[in-house]
């Protein structure tokens, strides 16, 4: 089965440009980081049935579970769609939350995410410790929790899952905890539901900037892989950052 491999700042992805239907198994096995090729998730390359839109992300968990949509995850999809010329410019990428629009420049590419949904309070508890949060819907659930005073990122054990309510997050959530940089710039971890801490989270960088980005047209979000952009315009929100490709070649696992 032939694959490549991408990342969009550390957030890295097995691609499966011509795969059957998926499985739990198979997509545990292609992410495993010592017995398979390794990654937080699996991009199968499909056809969209939708009107307008030729293509289907058909994105995995790297546990093997489905998610509804993975920022970083479409912008290095539309990588992958550019160099195979299968697309150039803007491309509609049919995603389980919906469609989103990725526009594909030779350094960057940009993913227009729709508007963020705000809906609540709730908290996340580490090694003890409560962390008030803010729930944002980016197409999936997220928990944004800012650090209190005296509390740094680089002190934060998300080697296990945060605890969280499950009652308001039935179908589990991605926790991030954010601290300021500067006025519209900020830095973030993240623990994904389905992929446990990644170095990046494009969704998260979303929710984390929408809760912190006061009255800023854009705010710079500082990721343990990189650096990614979260633009304001009216009406909608914009991902912005580098998304690459860095391997390519065929696999045995068959799941």
């Amino acid at each position: 089965m032939r694959f490549l491999k991408g990342h969009g700042t550390g957030n890295d992805f097995v691609i499966l440009p011509d795969a059957p239907e998926l499985t739990p198994s198979l997509v545990a096995a292609l992410c495993d980081r010592r017995f398979g090729i390794g990654g937080d998730g699996v991009l199968r390359v499909a056809r969209s049935s939708l009107p307008g839109v030729d293509w289907f992300m058909d994105y995995w968990n790297s546990d093997g579970s489905l998610a509804e949509m993975c920022g970083n995850g479409a912008r290095v999809f539309a990588r992958y769609l550019e160099s195979a010329g299968l697309a150039a410019g803007t491309v509609p990428i049919e995603t389980r939350a919906g469609v989103v629009r990725a526009v594909i420049g030779e350094q960057t590419i940009s993913v227009d995410m729709g508007l963020p949904k705000v809906y609540g309070e709730s908290t996340a508890t580490v090694t003890g410790r409560v962390y008030e949060g803010t729930a944002v819907d980016c197409g999936n659930p997220h928990l944004v929790c800012p650090l209190p005073d005296g509390v740094s990122l680089s002190s934060l054990d998300l080697d296990r899952p945060p605890a969280y309510d499950h009652d308001f997050y039935p179908a589990g959530v991605n926790v991030e905890f954010y601290e300021p940089v500067a006025p519209a710039h900020v830095r973030m971890r993240v623990y994904e539901r389905g992929s446990a801490e990644t170095l990046s989270c494009g969704t998260g960088a979303v929710a984390v900037a929408t809760v912190a980005r006061g009255a800023a047209s854009s705010v710079t979000v500082d990721v343990p892989g990189g650096r990614v952009q979260v633009h304001f315009p009216p009406d909608t929100v914009w991902l912005e950052g580098p998304a690459v490709l860095v391997a390519a070649g065929e696999t045995t696992i068959a799941g």
